[in-house]
């Protein structure tokens, strides 16, 4: 908006400036020429009265040292004939012997007894010539004519230069209108900018930010206060919802919890395989209502964490081997090795919501690893465009691998690939808490082929 503020202010003063300055050029040249113009026929008649004598006959003056020292003072040329259209004074004669100018239109007019102005090419001087003929007459006699020829290059060199001090006028005009134009449109967009700042941080999950209500014109205070009237109902319902999963979460634990001692006090007591096989089926329902309240309950914390700056720098390679330790007897127990990569590799995360990501990518690979596969953890420095120098998190494994679309679909809450539960995860909530763990860290996660065809879980952090 400010830049299109700033080029409708340049173009309105570059056409204001095209109006007024091409026009008054195109008049100081015509003004320049009628000036011309009027010089030359003063001259003209000055000169025709001096040689009216000599044309009549009745003197002898020098004509030709007239003419060759009005050259040489003006640059003009003069050239005077008699009523026949001979030349009888010329100061730069083409040719030597009498010649005859009877033919040419303004010396034709001239003896007509007016008087000739106008401009015409020379192709023998390369150049726009202004002429005026005047008639050299008395008693309604004519005795010939005076010509005088000027080039219009000294006009149009003045013009030229008349030209290069509007346009520098124009330029200086530019640059004043350029700064007054950044001025105003900072003036006239910050109102905007401060209410676009308002907006991203509602959309980037800061449901707290407000638009200041006391600054622009009426129609942007009114949006603003638009702006947050929505903004706090948003708010409310977020925290409301949070709230709700929070406290449900909460309050099934405890009839969860019951209802599995009273299912293992009835496995205890039941004799008959058909009711113990029902019982366990129950059992394992139960379970995956647990893990479901407990991813809940996770997600609720998540969305309720603020996302501060972190400032700390972190060991992956510590954390990726304390990570492995851990879960090194459920991998044994699968038959199913764990292997860290060595790196030296620091990240900008917070720790807790880093071991909550690892376990959770872990628990997914241990969930699909087939027996005797192996498990990598490993972290890598890359370059991201726009982003600068990043550290990737890599949980592989070589189980069967997702699609495009189901990898693309994992981070999505509830969303399984298969409906089955395993007895590390299957709630559909783990990658979700995934994501909004590494956004608060201002990272991004994804899903990619393993080398092997299984999964490459990425968390990718700030360096």
């Amino acid at each position: 908006m400010r830049r299109r503020l700033l080029v409708s202010y340049l173009i309105l003063t570059l056409v204001i400036l095209v109006v007024l300055e091409v026009p008054l050029a195109i008049t100081y040249r015509e003004r320049e020429i009628q000036s011309l113009e009027a010089k030359l026929e003063r001259d003209a008649f000055v000169v025709a009265s001096y040689a009216e004598d000599t044309l009549e006959g009745t003197a002898d003056a020098d004509l030709g040292s007239l003419v060759t020292a009005y050259a040489e003072r003006t640059g003009g040329r003069i050239v005077i004939v008699d009523a026949s259209g001979e030349v009888r004074a010329d100061p730069e004669p083409l040719r030597e012997g009498a010649r005859s100018f009877e033919s040419r239109p303004e010396i034709q007019t001239a003896l007509n007894q007016e008087v000739a102005v106008g401009t015409r090419e020379s192709a023998s001087l390369g150049t726009t010539l202004l002429y005026v003929a005047v008639p050299v007459s008395s008693g309604g006699q004519v005795h010939g004519a005076v010509r005088i020829t000027y080039p219009t290059s000294e006009v149009d060199s003045r013009v030229g230069r008349y030209w290069a001090l509007l346009v520098g006028i124009g330029v200086i005009a530019l640059t004043g209108a350029a700064g007054a134009g950044i001025l105003l449109a900072r003036w006239v967009t910050r109102p905007v900018d401060t209410l676009r700042s308002a907006a991203e941080a509602l959309g980037e999950g800061h449901l707290d930010a407000r638009a200041p209500t006391d600054a622009g014109p009426p129609e942007i205070r009114a949006l603003a206060q638009a702006l947050n009237t929505t903004a706090g109902r948003l708010e409310d319902l977020v925290h409301a919802q949070e709230q709700f999963v929070a406290d449900a979460s909460h309050q099934l634990r405890t009839p969860l919890t019951a209802l599995r001692l009273r299912l293992e006090m009835l496995d205890m007591r039941t004799t008959d395989d058909t009711d113990r096989a029902d019982i366990t089926a129950a059992e394992i329902e139960v379970a995956r209502l647990a893990r479901l309240v407990d991813g809940l309950m996770s997600l609720a914390r998540a969305d309720r964490a603020p996302a501060t700056e972190t400032t700390s720098r972190l060991d992956v390679h510590a954390a990726l081997v304390t990570r492995a330790a851990i879960w090194e007897p459920v991998a044994t127990e699968r038959d199913v090795a764990i292997a860290v990569e060595t790196t030296e590799a620091t990240l900008r995360a917070d720790p807790d919501r880093l071991d909550q990501v690892l376990d959770n990518y872990i628990a997914n690979a241990l969930e699909v690893a087939p027996a005797g596969s192996t498990v990598s953890l490993r972290a890598s420095a890359v370059s991201i465009t726009g982003v600068g120098r990043a550290i990737e998190v890599h949980v592989t494994d070589e189980g069967p691998g997702l699609t495009p679309e189901e990898r693309r679909l994992a981070f999505e809450r509830f969303w399984r690939a298969k409906p089955g539960a395993g007895d590390l995860g299957g709630s559909g909530l783990g990658l979700a808490i995934v994501r909004k763990l590494v956004r608060l860290d201002n990272g991004t996660c994804e899903l990619r082929e393993g080398p092997t065809g299984g999964i490459d879980a990425v968390a990718i952090y700030p360096s």
